[in-house]
Parts: structure tokens; C-alpha cells; sequence
């Protein structure tokens, strides 16, 4: 086994991959000033705060000579800060007079932060937020009495209140000084001791003083809880223990209704004239109430909350009125007056009676002319709207509730919507969705009921108030029902990516014909689970493939010189495709066709360059100029000239623009030719011999408002690249060189202008990238100075594949980008920052030979490239290209193919297995489980319909009933042709309909516990994951985990062991049987059941192959198993584990468990005397929740408190390992139980998120091996080793400038957070080393005089780091 763990490898970099996708909170508003639309504010886990703004992005289509624009809704990131802390809640906050809004955070820093984004943007072109300010109010960390936990904000923006989770709540005093600059005064306590708060909310209460509202429960001192029962049981005359033990906290009846706990909405009022607090109002509600919304109040609305608990939504104010009672309920019933106005929600036709069903969230949205409304979630994704009736006399009184269903969405953390009629949910699990209002006045058509059923029902019932309300049966005959499905009254526009929770990762290239391995991810929970495919590269969607005569030598566009498009923009026109002897040219229309002579071109030779002059500044169409090895065509306007090559001299290579022509002939000569803007001709301008022969140039494109390029770019065979002036007055001057090629020649150059200036920068000048391509397969890129035109002496180098790399011009979202071509097509772009910066990021595409940019009417931006004899019409990415090569900071390049699963999955392993022809497959076994789920054969009995498709297709019945109905009409053939050709058309729209309308549905909640869904997949990897057999498990039986095994006994055959739980209950952890089951691959494809062994002693957690046997983890036991013909054979065990092993791995005779409450355990098998003996175990107590091998002596592990750890065996504690199990007898023992050795800790490491999944792999081809880790909330990173002492050395020295220098948003330590529960030991934070790009270049300067380096130094230091990785 190859060791990762030298002496070196023992400083690990922190590398992030791809950002958390799990959004903990969000908010909705203005936050920037150069902005007509609205923003939403994401607090994201791992301290990540990002803006996303809501943009509608024009999609022209061209049908029938008209001009149909089309507007899809996108979310675009405009700023991401990191925090380098926890983040707990946000609240979008508008100062009076203010025309945006700012964000104010809480997180555990003990700091309160508000932050403004303004027009303020880093180094990176991001906009970067300032902190307005961040007073301190406590200690740091996340503790109950600290607030931060709650946050809400007058909605007049006078004031905000944070609250800690018990006790203690401040109100900060918004103020604006003369300038308009925000502050905050300090703090006025509004505390109240033994008080736990569940939720806070802004009144709106108009211009008067500003009131909270708070929903809390006062406890009692335990003493006095104690003394109340031992009171209770004297009256009832029951005695009492008499003692102060154990006894007496068990007696105290809490959490049941009656044990004195009194939940409360209370009202906190800040007196803005005596600069005091003071708890106002305060009402008994539901002991289930668990969220507040504030209605519109003062001029607009009755003011108030709404709040949301099991089974009804309540509106609660100061001083309202009780409801009115409907006519004839009086007479009915004999209860008492109602004085609640609270209305049940509709339920699911299946969900249990017993069962409550709880609402999570409400939001309340003002609409015009003092209207507004409420949406409200379920716990199961069902989303209630919610009117309040007020009577026309006065608005200001609330008479009545409706409540009716809108639709059913993913469950989510939050509901924002925005002005204009969409509705953002963040997902609590899975893809995140903006979704658009097709209807919102639902209420006499969707299911709904109204406060006036509840309080006819109450007064019928004879009940209490309190007595009625605690009851979900009295709900659930009011509520009505429904059967949820596909969405009627909203449609899906976009999604974020999530893949959040990640319950485990691997890592290999299992496709079989790719070059880089690809990333499987388990992830989702219930019917959103997916097995997900991330590769590091931008999708690709293939347009068009057509076969060619030969293989071609390179490929062109030129574009449409006759004019712009319909759109506005000029297309191309011709595709030139070059081959050794000859050209075809292919016209670009509806559809592309090869034309002859007619196009002007010279068929009969090679084509060296191309392009459509004319068309820029000013300028009138100067027709197309090609290149080929005898001279230069000049096409225009129908008539042709040309130039020669003079002598016997060939052209070699060339590059053309719009005004522009270079070409250089063999011996070195370059001939330079320029467009004449009066005549429309082109004319010989300079020429030059460069003293070496040119193997590749480029002229570079024509910035904006400008009349030509100012420099060419020049490679030679004597490895260099040299840069010449193209300005009149120094033509073909050498400006500069670039001899730093490492001995490899340049294979193509190419002239980007930089993502920030994109031509268009005024004054000084567009920065410009050059790019490299290299024939070793590497490429390099440097920057160049717009004036001067010298090249950065600290290029960055970044091998791409075994093929010299070729490289063109293209436009990727609008800016200018660089197709790299070798083993595999890489795509990069010059960051905004200048200076050489080349993001690259890799195509999931098959190696292509030569591209160019291609543009049409229906493709706005595509590549065009040939493949051996094959052209290839294809589109690069969606949102996801400009994410991940702008250098923007966003996620570094995955794209994710997604497998849909049917429960939470668990766990995975790779199996080899024999095909029916004999040969070796790769399957993958997943296995996957739900708890208080049923199996898809009782949903199906019970009639449940998890796609939601039910209605639909009992209409479409309906409708084919309709149509034999109507079959003895008599209609002409013709219109019957017609209606099908038009019923097929409204088929296909359907179909794309039905996508943004799908949504997965949970099935029905079984009515008691121990209640489980779960199955065992297998999948072929390399036919896209498809699913090649499916075994649901028994009832309520639990597939928990998996493993590959090969008995010795079997002749190594691999075969799937699984271990399964029935009837396991969480709260106690209980099962009523235990289980390992043993399957094998039949021909490849399907699993067949060879035996079931029942186990005792705890739930199966963990399955590992080991020296041809099966080790298991059966609760607190080790257990070693033979395999026998009817169940497996128990060989030895190893007993008293602290809790239970959670994970296991082996390597030789050694088996590494991990506990999941007591960290590691190192254990040995004897095979001499049969039995495994205890080696060493961790002397932290660690909650594990994933474990990695690294080497025999050393293991890496994640915990369930966000934290990596890496463990080694010590030295010679091998050697004297005793068997301390009491299987022997004591005198046989050495040691005792204390003197067992303990593990070393190498590395330490807070990542703020729990670890889910670890594992060692390359991430590319033959590179060197990382740690790879993936947490439940979706983020994917990697643990790299240096690889010299110069590395650590430099990282070092740059992490300890960086904690003074980097900005903190929350006030937040950095050394401090990644050491949250153990210092940092031998791990290097990459997330703050990544904030050296984006601090002001003064900063940066300062900090790369410490470190001996230029700026250009350091940036090239982080890239080539991340390089080597990706």
C-alpha cells in the first residue's frame, strides 16, 4: 500500500472543491444600489454568505419571419463572502430613508455584523460587502445563552432584535448620521431568565414604537419542579420516595400536556423616547407553535403575527377580538365561546389522524393598495396560502382565516417571494428552486378550509379551547383532504445545485472510456435521493455530428459580412473545414450544407486562415480573406484578387481579423497586410525576418471601438514566443519575449483581452492574456501589458494532456475565452485581475482534434470542432461556464449527471463480476433506507402515487373515454390528420411542461415507529449509472450498510454482503432482529439471495472484507465470520466496544473500527490462537462518522462535530497487544485495560461541517493521491500533502499574514474557528490562503514583500497548487 504520510506529506492544504450547497437561511430585498430587480441573501453552511440576484436572460426565437423574445428567470451570483465562521440567521434590514437594504447577521463570533453591498468590488470584479458595523455582545461559540441564534427587524427599520436561545435578547437602535451613514447604538436587554425562545418576529405596528414578538416557554427551577410533584403525589396520597436522587427527576411529568410548561407570544416594546425595553403583551398558544410571521400593519393592515404550529396556522395581535360564531353553532353545541382565530390546514388522504402535521415557516408578502398574503410549509413540502378577512368597516380588525392549498414543493428552510410573482425556496435537502406564480387566487378552487369550520367544530365539540386544539384527531375531521401532485399553480424556472446531504463518496474512473476519474456521490433523502456523477469539467450538449470525407487539418468560422442577424448579433456564415489538399466549405443557415465555387474560396488547397473583414468600428464589410500555402485570397463582393508568395517560398502559418493579416513563410519571413477602410482592399504594410521559422502566430481579435490590435503574438522553433508591435509607426517591432518554456516548443498562440476589460476599457488600455500552447502537452499563459507590451515574468503553467496543445479563440457567456485542445478540450478565460490569471477548466467531452468558436441564430454560442473524420456542432455549459473559468471565486468546474434512487441511501461498494459472455464488470451496489417510510409495495396497496400523476392521468382517461364516444362522427380524413399532427405537437410541449411541474412527493407517514422502506440496487457504471436490478427489502427491514467480500471458499468470487436491521427505532436505538444477508452478481446483472444469518447483540453498522472472511460490526462486537452453506459461520469476536462500530477497514492482519461515540480502535487478528486482539485505540473521544486508511499505521477520520483528524499507531505498540476481553484469564493478561496504548494525533482540523464521507484518491490521471472528503451538507474538499518543505514553508508564512489581513465579516478568528473543539494542528486553511486574490493590490504587494516574492509570484504559487490537484 502506498503511503501518503511521509514526513513531508504530514502538513496538509485544505483545498475546497465545491462549496457547501445547503442553505441554512435566507432573505429577500434590495441590496444593491445598481440594481432595478431584487437580490436573495443565502446564508450557506460553512460561513458562506452569497448574493444572488434575479435576472431574466433573453432567449430570442425565430419562427415565421417573426421575432419572438422569450425571458428565462436565473438566479446570477454577484457577490460570495466567507466568513470563516458559523452562521445562525440573517434579516434583510431598510434604515428609514434608505432606498436599499442592508444584511444583518448572526453567528457565533459573539459579534452582531450588518454589511452593506455597495458598489465596492474586489480584485476578483465581485462585489464585496462593507461592514457597516459589528458591535461585540458575548463570547464566541454557539452557546444558549449568547444570542445570535434569532434575529428580526423592525419593518420600519428602526431597530433589530438578536436573541440567544435562552434568556437573553438585545435590541440595537438603528440611527443615520448627517451623511446617511448607518450606526448602531448600544445595546438595551430585554432579558428574561429560564426562558427558551423558539422564534422572533418584527411587528409591524406602523410609526409607534417598535414591537418584537417572541415565542418563548418560562420553565421553574428543577428544585421547585421537584418539590410541585412530590406535593402532587402526597395530595393524591401516592407517598414519595423521600430522596433527592434520580428517582425524583424522573418523576416530573415533562413534555407531556399538564406538566406546567406554558408556551407564550409575547411583545417586546422598545420605547424609542425612554430608550428602554419592556415585555408588553403576552398570550398562551399551542405548545407545538414553532414559527412567526409578521402581518402588514399601520396604514396597511390589521398588524399582528401568524402563528404556525401542528395542524393550524393562528393570528394572534394585542387587544384583538374574539371571532365571530357562525349562525346555528351555538344552537349545536354547548362549548364555551371562542376566543382563538385559528384554522386547520388541509391534510394528506393518507397521513394517520394521530399524526399532527406541523408547519415550519410562513412568509407574508404586501401587495399593492394594502392588500398581501401568506404562504405557509409543511413539514411533508405542502405550501398553504392564507388570506385574513377583515371586516370593510375596519381593516385594522381581523374577523376570520382561510387556508388552502397551493402546491406541494421540496421541504424547505425558508419561502421568499419576490415582487414579481416568484417564489425561491431554499431546499433543506437537494437542488434549491425558483419557481413562477401560474395562479395565486385559488381559494374557490383548491382544497381549503376556514377558521369558521374550527370554530363550529369547537363549539359543537363541547370542548375547551385548549383541550380542542391539542387534539390532531379534531383537525383531522375538520381539515379537508387531498391528494398531492404535480404542480398546478407554480412551475420551476431554476435550479441551484446542492448535493446536499452526502452520506458517502468514491472515487475512480468507472465509465471506462474517459481520461480523469469521476466523483460518485450518494446524496438527497427519501424519493429526492440521486446517485450523483461530479466531473471535474463543464457539461457539454452535442448539436450536431456529421461525417467527413477525411480527417481534417483545421477548422474555421467566418462570420456573416453581410450584416447582423435578426438578433442583432452577426452569425457566421461559413464553415471552412481544411484537409491536406483541399478546403470544404459549408454554409451556415437553418441548416448547414456544403457549397462550391460560389462561395469564392479556393477548394483545390488547404486552408492556413480565414476570416470576414470589415464590420467593426466604423467601418463597411471588406469582404473574406483566406490564406492558403500559395498566397492570400481576397474575396469581395463577387470578384476575387490575390496575392502570391513571390519565389518558391510557401506560407507556413497564418492568423487573420476583421482588419488584419500576419502570415509567415518558411524561413522566418512574416508579411503583414491591413485592411483599407476607404477602398475596402487589402495592402502590404510591413514585413520582417524574426531570425528563426515560425511554427505558430496569432494577431489576436479587434477590441471594441478600435480599429486594430495593437500587438501579434509570434512562436518560433527555438522555443520562444515574441510579442510585436502592430501600431503604426512600429510595426512587427519586438516588444517583448517569452523564452520560459522549459525546452518545449510553442505549438499555437492566441491574444486574449482580459474578463474585466473585454475591449472595452477606456484609457489605459486593454490588458491582455497570452496563451501557450505547448507541444509537451502543457499550457502556459502570461500577462501582457496593454501599453508596453511586456510579458509577466511569473506565467502560469498547467499540463493538460499527452497531446501538444492547440489553441483558439472563442466567446464563452459573452466574453472572450481560450479553447485548449490536446488528450482531453479544456476551456479558460484571463481572470478579471489581469496579470496571467487563466482559469482553465476542463470539457466532459471526448478528445476533439481542432475547434472554433461557431454562432448561429439558434446557437448563440457554440464550439465547432472535428474528431477524426467527424465535425461536431456543440454548446459549452449553461450558468456553470462563466462560474467556473471567470475566476470569479465560484466553484471550481463539476458537472453532475444525476441517477434518481428511491430511499435515503446509505452506503455503496464496487463489485467485480463475471458478465453471461464471460467477461469482467464493474458494477456498484448501493444499498438504501427510510425510516418511518413504507416499502413501494404498501404504497402501492395504500394507492399512493409518489410522481404525483394521478390526476393527470385520470383525466387523460377521461378524455380517451371521450374520444370512442365520439368515433361514429363523421369528420374528414384531412382535419383528422391534422388534429393528431396537432395533438402530437401538444404532446412534445406537455412533455417539456411536465418537467418544471414535476416534483418528488413523500409518501405517507406510517402511524407507528420502527417502520422502514429500504432496498438494494445495482448500477452499471459505465452505461450512465443505469440500473441493472432492484431487490426491495422485507418489511420494515433496513439495509444499513454493505461491503464486498471474497470467501476463500468461493474461489474469491466477490459477493455482496449486506447488513440489514428490523424494526430499529431511533429514541431508544432498538431493533427487533438483526441480519446479514449475502448475495451474488448473476451474469453481471441481477442479485440473487444465497443465505440470511441472524445476529444478536445490536444493529449490523459496518461490513469489511478480511483475509478471505467477513468482519462485521454488530453493535458494541467485533465478529469474524466463515462462510457456511446455510449462514455465515462465527469464527472469534472481540467484545466491549464503548458504543458501536461505525465503520470499519482492514489491511493484512490488522482491522481498523471505528466507535461512534470513542473514536478509533486499532485491532489485530491472531491467527494462531484465533482471535482478535485489541492493538491501540484514540485517547479523544471522537463521534466517528467516516474513517480512510492511509497506511498500516495510520488513519483518517471525520467526526460528527465537523472535524479531520488524521491517527497513527505509535511505534512498537504492536508488539506487546494483549487480549483485555476477558475471553482469557486474567493472570493471562500483561496489561491492564489503562495501559493499552493510545493513538497519536498528526493533523487536526475544524471544517465547520460534518464529515460524512473520506476517501484517498487522484483526482487526475497518474497524479498523486489526496484525501477526499464530502460533508452532509453537500461540500467536497481535499486534504492535499506537500510535497516539499519550501511548500510548507510559503503556506505557512502566507495563512499567518493572511489572519491579520483578511477582512472578517462577523468578527470571527480565523485561527480560533478552525480549532473549535482542538487546536489546528498540521492543516493549512486554503479557504483564507484563497483570499490573497481578492484583497486590494496594496495589501497583496505588502504581504509579497514578507514573503521575498512578487505579487505575480504568489498568484502563480496558489494556481499551480490547485493545478496539480484538478
Amino acid at each position: 500500500m502506498t503511503s501518503v504520510t511521509s514526513a513531508a506529506a504530514m502538513k496538509l492544504l485544505d483545498v475546497r472543491l465545491k462549496h457547501a450547497g445547503s442553505v441554512l437561511a435566507s432573505a429577500i430585498g434590495e441590496f444593491t444600489p445598481s440594481c432595478d430587480t431584487q437580490e436573495i441573501a443565502c446564508l450557506r453552511a460553512g460561513g458562506t454568505i452569497d448574493l444572488y440576484r434575479i435576472v431574466v436572460v433573453a432567449t430570442p426565437e425565430v419562427e415565421d419571419d417573426e421575432e419572438e423574445e422569450e425571458g428565462s428567470t436565473a438566479l446570477k451570483l454577484v457577490s460570495r463572502v466567507e466568513t470563516r465562521s458559523t452562521l445562525r440567521c440573517l434579516e434583510a434590514l431598510r434604515a428609514s430613508g434608505s432606498k436599499r437594504d442592508v444584511l444583518a447577521v448572526g453567528s457565533d463570533s459573539g459579534c452582531f455584523s450588518l454589511l452593506d453591498f455597495g458598489d465596492v468590488t474586489d480584485a476578483g470584479g465581485i462585489t464585496a460587502p462593507k461592514v457597516v458595523q459589528c458591535p461585540a455582545f458575548g463570547k464566541s461559540g454557539i452557546r444558549r445563552d449568547t444570542p445570535g441564534q434569532y434575529l428580526a427587524a423592525d419593518p420600519r427599520g428602526r431597530a433589530c432584535m438578536i436573541a440567544s436561545v435562552e434568556k437573553r435578547k438585545l435590541v440595537y437602535v438603528v440611527h443615520r448620521d448627517a451623511a446617511g451613514k448607518l450606526s448602531l447604538a448600544s445595546p438595551l436587554e430585554a432579558h428574561r431568565p429560564r426562558t427558551v425562545v423558539f422564534d422572533l418576529a418584527g411587528v409591524d405596528n406602523g410609526y409607534d414604537n417598535p414591537i418584537f414578538a417572541a415565542l418563548e416557554v418560562q420553565y421553574e427551577e428543577h428544585e421547585d419542579l421537584v418539590a410541585a410533584e412530590r406535593k402532587r403525589k402526597e395530595e393524591r396520597g401516592e407517598g414519595g420516595s423521600g430522596g433527592h436522587g434520580d428517582g425524583d427527576h424522573e418523576s416530573v411529568p415533562a413534555g407531556r400536556p399538564g406538566d406546567g410548561f406554558v408556551k407564550q407570544l409575547a411583545y417586546y416594546e422598545l420605547d424609542l423616547g425612554l430608550n428602554h425595553v419592556s415585555r408588553r403583551w403576552a398570550r398562551t398558544v399551542h405548545r407545538t407553535a414553532c414559527c412567526l410571521a409578521a402581518v402588514p400593519g399601520g396604514a396597511d393592515g390589521p398588524g399582528g403575527v401568524l402563528v404556525g404550529g401542528e395542524d393550524y396556522v393562528e393570528y394572534l395581535h394585542e387587544g384583538m377580538s374574539a371571532p365571530p360564531v357562525p349562525e346555528g353553532a351555538m344552537d349545536a353545541g354547548a362549548g364555551a365561546k371562542p376566543k382563538r382565530i385559528a384554522c386547520p390546514v388541509p391534510r394528506r388522504e393518507l397521513h394517520p389522524p394521530s399524526k399532527g402535521v406541523l408547519i415550519t415557516c410562513i412568509t407574508v408578502l404586501k401587495q399593492k393598495r394594502g392588500k398581501f398574503f401568506a404562504l405557509a410549509q409543511s413539514e411533508l413540502g405542502d405550501v398553504y396560502k392564507i388570506t385574513l378577512k377583515t371586516p370593510k368597516e375596519d381593516k385594522t380588525k381581523v374577523a376570520g382565516m382561510t387556508v388552502c392549498l397551493l402546491d406541494t414543493l421540496p421541504v424547505g428552510n425558508g419561502l421568499n417571494v419576490s415582487k414579481k410573482a416568484l417564489l425561491f425556496v431554499p431546499a433543506e435537502f437537494g437542488d434549491h428552486g425558483l419557481y413562477q406564480f401560474d395562479a395565486i387566487d385559488i381559494e374557490g378552487e383548491a382544497a381549503g378550509c376556514t377558521s369558521d369550520d374550527a370554530v363550529t367544530a369547537l363549539v359543537k365539540s363541547g370542548k375547551g379551547e385548549d383541550e380542542f386544539y391539542a387534539s390532531s384527531e379534531s383537525a383531522a375531521r375538520i381539515a379537508p383532504t387531498f391528494r398531492p401532485s404535480t404542480l398546478k399553480n407554480l412551475h420551476r424556472v431554476f435550479s441551484l445545485d446542492s448535493l446536499a446531504p452526502v452520506t458517502s463518496i468514491l472515487v475512480g474512473e468507472l465509465a471506462g472510456n474517459e481520461v480523469s476519474p469521476q466523483i460518485y456521490a450518494l446524496c438527497g433523502r427519501g424519493p429526492r435521493s440521486a446517485l450523483r456523477v461530479l466531473r471535474h469539467g463543464l457539461s457539454v450538449t452535442e448539436l450536431a455530428v456529421s461525417e467527413l470525407p477525411g480527417v481534417p487539418g483545421a477548422v474555421f468560422n467566418v462570420r456573416d459580412d453581410r450584416g447582423s442577424g435578426k438578433d442583432g448579433k452577426r452569425h457566421d456564415r461559413y464553415i471552412v473545414v481544411s484537409f491536406a489538399d483541399a478546403t470544404l466549405v459549408l454554409s451556415v443557415g437553418e441548416t448547414v450544407e456544403e457549397v462550391g465555387k460560389e462561395s469564392g474560396f479556393l477548394t483545390a488547397e488547404p486552408t492556413l486562415a480565414c476570416s470576414a473583414l470589415g464590420g467593426g468600428a466604423g467601418g463597411s464589410s471588406g469582404g473574406i480573406v483566406q490564406v492558403y500555402p500559395g498566397g492570400v485570397r481576397h474575396i469581395q463582393r463577387g470578384s476575387v484578387s490575390q496575392w502570391h508568395v513571390p519565389g518558391i517560398k510557401k506560407i507556413e502559418c497564418a492568423s487573420a481579423n476583421d482588419r488584419q493579416i500576419l502570415v509567415a513563410l518558411v524561413g522566418g519571413e512574416l508579411i503583414y497586410f491591413e485592411l483599407d477602410p476607404a477602398s475596402g482592399n487589402l495592402t502590404e504594410a510591413a514585413t520582417r525576418d524574426v531570425g528563426a521559422d515560425v511554427c505558430s502566430l496569432d494577431v489576436g481579435a479587434v477590441p471594441r471601438g478600435r480599429e486594430r490590435s495593437l500587438f501579434a503574438a509570434v512562436g518560433c522553433r527555438d522555443s520562444t514566443v515574441r510579442l510585436l508591435s502592430l501600431a503604426p509607426g512600429s510595426l512587427l517591432e519586438q516588444r517583448s519575449s517569452c523564452a520560459d518554456l522549459g525546452g518545449a516548443r510553442p505549438h499555437s498562440v492566441a491574444l486574449l483581452p482580459d474578463a474585466a476589460d473585454d475591449g472595452s476599457s477606456g484609457g489605459g488600455g486593454v490588458g491582455f492574456t497570452l496563451t501557450v500552447g505547448l507541444d509537451d502537452g502543457s499550457a502556459l499563459s502570461a500577462g501582457v501589458d496593454p501599453v508596453t507590451g511586456s510579458v509577466s515574468t511569473s506565467p502560469s503553467r498547467r499540463f493538460l494532456g499527452a497531446r501538444p496543445v492547440s489553441v483558439s479563440r472563442i466567446s464563452l457567456n459573452g466574453s472572450p475565452a481560450a479553447l485548449l485542445l490536446s488528450s482531453r478540450p479544456w476551456v479558460g478565460r484571463a481572470g478579471s485581475g489581469g496579470g496571467g490569471r487563466n482559469a482553465a477548466a476542463p470539457l466532459s467531452y471526448a478528445p476533439l482534434d481542432h475547434g472554433c468558436s461557431f454562432s448561429n441564430e439558434a446557437v448563440g454560442e457554440g464550439v465547432v470542432a472535428t474528431a477524426g473524420n467527424t465535425l461536431r456542432i456543440l454548446s459549452v455549459g449553461d450558468g456553470d461556464a462563466d462560474a467556473a473559468t471567470s475566476g470569479s471565486g465560484d466553484d471550481e468546474a463539476f458537472n453532475s449527471n444525476r441517477v434518481g434512487l428511491s430511499y435515503t441511501p446509505r452506503q455503496m461498494c464496487l463489485l467485480s463480476a463475471r458478465a453471461a459472455d464471460q467477461t469482467r464488470r464493474i458494477v456498484l451496489a448501493v444499498v438504501e433506507a427510510d425510516a418511518n417510510d413504507y416499502g413501494e409495495e404498501d404504497k402501492k396497496a395504500m394507492g399512493f402515487d409518489g410522481t404525483g400523476k394521478g390526476s393527470k392521468a385520470s383525466k387523460e382517461k377521461e378524455k380517451d373515454d371521450d374520444g370512442d364516444m365520439d368515433m361514429d362522427m363523421d369528420e374528414d380524413s384531412d382535419e383528422e390528420e391534422k388534429k393528431e399532427k396537432d395533438d402530437e405537437e401538444g404532446d412534445d410541449d406537455d412533455d417539456d411542461e411536465d418537467d418544471t411541474r414535476k416534483v418528488p412527493i413523500r409518501g405517507p407517514i406510517p402511524s407507528e415507529p420502527g417502520r422502514w422502506g429500504s432496498c438494494v440496487r445495482l448500477v452499471d457504471p459505465s452505461d450512465g449509472c443505469a440500473t441493472l436490478d432492484k431487490v426491495e427489502m422485507n418489511r420494515n427491514e433496513a439495509a444499513l450498510c454493505c461491503a464486498s467480500v471474497r470467501f476463500h471458499s468461493r474461489g474469491g468470487e466477490s459477493l455482496l454482503a449486506v447488513g440489514t436491521a428490523t424494526g430499529m427505532t431511533m429514541h431508544p436505538l432498538a431493533q427487533r432482529e438483526s441480519h446479514i444477508a449475502l448475495y451474488r452478481v448473476a451474469n453481471g446483472e441481477r442479485l440473487q439471495l444465497l443465505h440470511r444469518t441472524k445476529v444478536d447483540d445490536g444493529p449490523v453498522l459496518s461490513l469489511v472484507h478480511f483475509q478471505g472472511r467477513l468482519l462485521a460490526g454488530v453493535g458494541k462486537t467485533l465478529r469474524l465470520y466463515e462462510m457456511g452453506k446455510r449462514q455465515l459461520l462465527k469464527k472469534c469476536e472481540l467484545r466491549g466496544l464503548p458504543s458501536m462500530a461505525k465503520a470499519l477497514h482492514a489491511a493484512g492482519d490488522r482491522a481498523y473500527a471505528g466507535d461512534a461515540m470513542r473514536g478509533a480502535h486499532f485491532v489485530r487478528y491472531d491467527a494462531s490462537s484465533n482471535r482478535l486482539v485489541l492493538v491501540a485505540r484514540d485517547r479523544t473521544p471522537r463521534a466517528v462518522a467516516c474513517q480512510e486508511l492511509l497506511d498500516v499505521d495510520t488513519m483518517a477520520m471525520g467526526d460528527k462535530f465537523g472535524n479531520v483528524s488524521v491517527l497513527r499507531l505509535p511505534r512498537g505498540a504492536d508488539v506487546g497487544a494483549a487480549d483485555v476481553t476477558g475471553t482469557r484469564a486474567l493472570w493471562d493478561s500483561s496489561r491492564a485495560e489503562d495501559a493499552i496504548p493510545r493513538l497519536e494525533t498528526l493533523c487536526t482540523y475544524h471544517v465547520g461541517e460534518v464529515v460524512t464521507a473520506v476517501t484517498r484518491a487522484s483526482l487526475v490521471a497518474g497524479g498523486a493521491e489526496s484525501l477526499i472528503y464530502a460533508t452532509v451538507t453537500g461540500r467536497v474538499g481535499a486534504l492535499v500533502p506537500f510535497a516539499s518543505r519550501e511548500d510548507v514553508e510559503f503556506y505557512t508564512s502566507l495563512e499567518g499574514y493572511l489572519r491579520a489581513e483578511a477582512p472578517r465579516v462577523t468578527g470571527r478568528d480565523p485561527r480560533a474557528y478552525r480549532s473549535y473543539y482542538a487546536p489546528s494542528r498540521h492543516v493549512i486553511d486554503g479557504d483564507l490562503c484563497d483570499e490573497y486574490a481578492r484583497l486590494p493590490y496594496d495589501v497583496r504587494q505588502r504581504i509579497a514583500e514578507g514573503l521575498n516574492l512578487s505579487v505575480g509570484a504568489v498568484m502563480k504559487k496558489l494556481e499551480d497548487t490547485r493545478n496539480a490537484l484538478l
